[in-house]
């Protein structure tokens, strides 16, 4: 992309961060800032304080009680504890207040270095309607809807029916699914509205919300920016994010089987125009619906560096926390848009604290075992260790599992290792249908979409029903072995059913009847 215009940047020197976040997104940044000789200051609600980016930090504060919005939410205190801890800049990570301009005002006004975008570029893209609204002044495709937030459901309803259903409410500010809900039709339109803007306030602070059409079934991917202070922009290459769960991505990978050179170069542009035309700097993320006949759609863009950022990291070698914390410093990008190169395939699974045969209910609990998956090319972004409690207040994100691999098929092969080492005890998780969505012949062959997990969850469900057999089983055949009872393998060949009038097993079978 050609460089923009920008004025003279004067290059400063960041010694301190305070990370605004918590899990393992705070671990990440603090690992990054470590590596670049920077100190890391944590911060942690009561519901955080043995959480592992305290223990990582090299200066940990408490900002409040465990509801967020009055901690990781509470700009004021994050401002105090930055001053107190002689921070100099402030990372957001991801969620909270990450694309939220009046947090950056407010660390512009103490002094502080905000590592993100300008206030005025995440008014103008964190913004989705706003973002909406440059797209369609640069003539990029959007799918149809509203390019003002909706006040009142009154308006809401008129727009509705000028799009037509079904439709979708989002969160006009934030990401991660938080704010979205599928309406059907008109009747459901009203409690879908009130439900909305809840959990968007909640998650973001913010309850503006807005409709566009919905589509069934597209692929979702996503082209991942970095644009320079000296006005320089160019893409890393795209990521495919169509498997998801309640409009939140759970497998994602770079670069996308259903991308070829031209349209990557496509995508790339579009998106690097995107952040031009919002003098936007630092990482980000132009997200886009793509159909059938790789017609792809302007879906909005994330003004903040993304869960998934590690599988571009495997497959560029460019470290994007790296690169944040160079670009907010006012260092030139070292990389120009002829230099980067996709080597490779890489895949993130997200290991949330989740029953995902339970409705994907959170499981929050204290983890009682914990064996992390290692191995060649495998990376494992945690943000708890054996012993640590998931709270219930927060992301049920636990850790993201990365592996990659000299072409697609390597890279599944060693998910689908990494997977089934990967032990987590205590609380529930999603490893059990991660390992699934993995060894389906529909993933292995590229067959992707929004709806692809939605598809194959009855098969999945069978499948969990047997495990749980097998699992009940075992657990009885310990706790027998555990009261001291012989094993089938020390009883008399003349007794073989012996085991079943045992005590543990006995009680089981009484209560399965």
């Amino acid at each position: 992309m050609t460089p923009r215009r920008g004025p003279a940047v004067t290059v400063r020197r960041i010694g301190k961060v305070l990370v605004a976040n918590r899990g393992e997104i705070a671990v990440r940044v603090i690992r990054a800032c470590r590596e670049a000789g920077i100190a890391s200051v944590a911060v942690f609600s009561e519901a955080d304080r043995e959480a592992l980016h305290v223990l990582a930090a090299d200066e940990a504060y408490p900002i409040g009680p465990p509801p967020a919005a009055e901690s990781y939410l509470a700009i004021e205190k994050l401002i105090a504890v930055a001053r107190r801890a002689g921070a100099d800049a402030v990372h957001p990570g991801y969620g909270f207040l990450a694309e939220n301009a009046a947090f950056a005002e407010a660390c512009a006004g103490a002094g502080l270095t905000f590592i993100g975008p300008p206030p005025a570029a995440i008014r103008a893209m964190g913004d989705k309607t706003a973002a909406r609204r440059i797209a369609r002044d640069l003539g990029v495709p959007m799918v149809a809807g509203t390019l003002e937030p909706v006040t009142s459901d009154a308006d809401a309803r008129a727009a509705a029916r000028g799009i037509g259903y079904p439709l979708m409410i989002k969160a006009a500010h934030g990401g991660g699914g938080k704010g979205m809900r599928l309406v059907r039709q008109e009747r459901e339109l009203e409690a879908a509205l009130r439900m909305a803007r809840h959990e968007a306030a909640a998650a973001f602070g913010e309850s503006a919300v807005y409709l566009e059409r919905y589509v069934a079934e597209p692929r979702h991917i996503e082209v991942q920016v970095l644009a320079d202070a000296h006005g320089r922009v160019i893409h890393l290459g795209e990521r495919e994010c169509s498997i998801q769960r309640r409009h939140q991505k759970l497998v994602e990978e770079c670069p996308s089987p259903f991308v070829d050179a031209a349209m990557r170069e496509r995508m790339g542009e579009a998106a690097c125009r995107l952040a031009t035309a919002a003098s936007y700097v630092n990482a980000g993320t132009v997200e886009f619906l793509v159909d059938a006949e790789r017609r792809f759609y302007f879906l909005e863009m994330n003004t903040r560096l993304q869960v998934e950022h590690p599988v571009t990291e495997m497959v560029t070698g460019i470290d994007l926390v790296r690169e944040q914390l160079r670009i907010a410093a006012g260092e030139p990008l070292r990389h120009a848009q002829a230099d980067v190169a996709w080597r490779g395939a890489a895949i993130e699974c997200r290991i949330n604290a989740e029953d995902p045969f339970g409705g994907w209910l959170p499981s929050p609990g204290t983890i009682t075992g914990l064996r992390a998956a290692t191995g060649p090319w495998v990376r494992d972004d945690s943000g708890v260790y054996e012993g640590y409690t998931v709270p219930r207040y927060y992301d049920t994100l636990v850790a993201k599992l990365i592996v990659w691999g000299a072409d697609r098929a390597a890279a599944i092969a060693r998910m689908a290792r990494a997977l089934a080492e990967y032990k987590v005890v205590g609380v529930r998780t999603t490893i059990p249908v991660l390992m699934q969505i993995v060894r389906h012949p529909d993933f292995g062959a590229g067959r992707l979409s929004t709806g692809f997990l939605d598809r194959i969850l009855p098969e999945v469900r069978r499948s969990a029903g047997a495990l749980r057999s097998i699992a009940l089983i075992a657990a009885v055949l310990a706790e027998y072995e555990r009261l001291g009872h012989r094993t089938i393998a020390e009883l008399d060949a003349g007794d073989q059913n012996a085991w079943r009038r045992s005590p543990p097993f006995a009680v089981w079978r009484d209560r399965a009847r």
